[in-house]
């Protein structure tokens, strides 16, 4: 087993240990913390439906991902929330278009509780009855979100802005794709996905390294190393369509501005990850000159804001909100990305929008919650844990202006619209 410890820039330290069941782990312990939180993560989402595994080529249907995850509490004795809440741990899990973890919460009985984690993520049980029984709750799940505008508007620009790419496609998949899945596909994609050298195990809080490690000694299962390779389609810097509006019963128009990343095959440096989290910032913030302009134009609300996030071969600024004409929206960003191509980013205002930035970094050591998320996201996509925040203290206005030129092009652009039907 070998260990590597990070210093942060709090003066606190993180611990990486690479146990010789093939598990990465890491460690923040929090001085003066009584809560504790753990997550148990592997490098598997919704993108995945196509991969090749000691040179097979596998294909399966559309949220399988997601559905693996339901199926995965239930094993042959017991359901793993009836054992969380005997250590009284609230648990939960989540699937993404990359990453799929479960999590839980504890201020008591960390131990127990880390080895019910790691015990149950181990123990797959699917057969035929509970695989048809899913299939029910899930398409009903799946229904629900179908209904759902905020939803709506955010896949439909997905499906529009994407040409290739399986981040087009829900996370859920759709009840026609899920009606395919068998116990034999599961058990393929476990067995696949769910290798602890694919994995990794993020806690935080009131623990120590000697306590996880003997949990981790005790219960983990030593894997071999698979190859495996993700079969992840050449994907174009343009988009598949400028533009794409429904109807559905909403009281105001919603909308999604979003700008795709011409990123191929890689994730994001953590300077470019700063640049544009402070793009962002220079767009949608209360503070910015644009946001103020739409806000006394009567052309956005208090809902408007952004984001900008990233995974295996895909990265997007997503920008909205409601209002009553997008499309002046998107003319009056389009303007304010031309005059910043142009002129470059104000170089005290960048400086104020950075300082922003750091603190909200500085702000997520303060929650384990918080933190554990950060250490897997920096593991999964490649980065030491919270080297972001360097990232941010070392980035330039050149940094953010290259960005600006390169990626936030017209071409790059979708705006996607969920409108009533009494406001065509």
């Amino acid at each position: 087993m070998t260990t590597a410890s990070y210093t942060l820039v709090t003066g606190e330290q993180v611990h990486r240990i690479d146990h010789p069941s093939g598990l990465t782990i890491y460690v923040y312990p929090k001085e003066g913390y009584r809560s504790s939180y753990a997550m148990f993560g592997t490098r598997y989402g919704s993108v995945d439906t196509a991969f090749v595994r000691d040179g097979r080529h596998i294909e399966v249907p559309e949220g399988i991902a997601h559905y693996l995850e339901h199926k995965l509490f239930e094993n042959e004795d017991c359901d793993a929330f009836a054992r969380y809440a005997e250590t009284g741990a609230s648990a939960n899990a989540f699937t993404s278009f990359d990453v799929t973890a479960y999590l839980f919460g504890c201020s008591d009985n960390f131990a127990a509780s880390l080895e019910i984690l790691l015990d149950f993520v181990q123990k797959p049980y699917f057969t035929e009855q509970t695989v048809q029984k899913e299939q029910g709750i899930i398409g009903q799940e799946i229904r629900m979100c179908d209904d759902s505008p905020d939803r709506r508007v955010l896949f439909n620009l997905l499906r529009t802005m994407y040409q290739k790419h399986p981040v087009r496609v829900d996370i859920a998949g759709t009840v026609e794709s899920i009606s395919h899945i068998t116990p034999e596909l599961l058990y393929d994609c476990y067995y696949t996905f769910y290798n602890l050298h694919n994995m990794v195990l993020c806690v935080c809080g009131n623990v120590d390294v000697e306590t996880v490690c003997e949990v981790a000694d005790r219960v983990l299962i030593p894997a071999k190393d698979l190859s495996l390779d993700m079969a992840l389609p050449e994907e174009p810097d343009e988009v598949s369509a400028p533009f794409v509006e429904e109807t559905m019963p909403v009281a105001a128009p919603l909308f999604y501005l979003g700008c795709k990343c011409p990123v191929k095959g890689r994730y994001l440096s953590d300077r470019e990850m700063a640049a544009c989290e402070l793009i962002v910032d220079l767009l949608t913030a209360p503070s910015a000159p644009l946001y103020a302009a739409l806000m006394r134009d009567g052309l956005i609300n208090d809902s408007f804001g952004g984001e900008f996030f990233e995974g295996r071969s895909f990265a997007m600024f997503l920008l909205g909100g409601e209002s009553a004409d997008p499309k002046q929206v998107q003319q009056r960003i389009d303007e304010e990305l031309t005059r910043l191509r142009n002129e470059g980013v104000d170089r005290e205002r960048f400086e104020e929008l950075r300082a922003s930035l750091y603190g909200r970094m500085l702000r997520r050591f303060n929650s384990v919650e918080n933190a554990a998320m950060c250490m897997m996201d920096d593991h999964f996509h490649e980065r030491a844990p919270f080297a972001q925040s360097e990232a941010i203290a070392a980035l330039t206005a050149e940094d953010v202006d290259r960005i600006l030129r390169e990626w936030m092009i017209p071409a790059h652009e979708t705006l996607s619209v969920v409108k009533a039907k009494e406001d065509v």
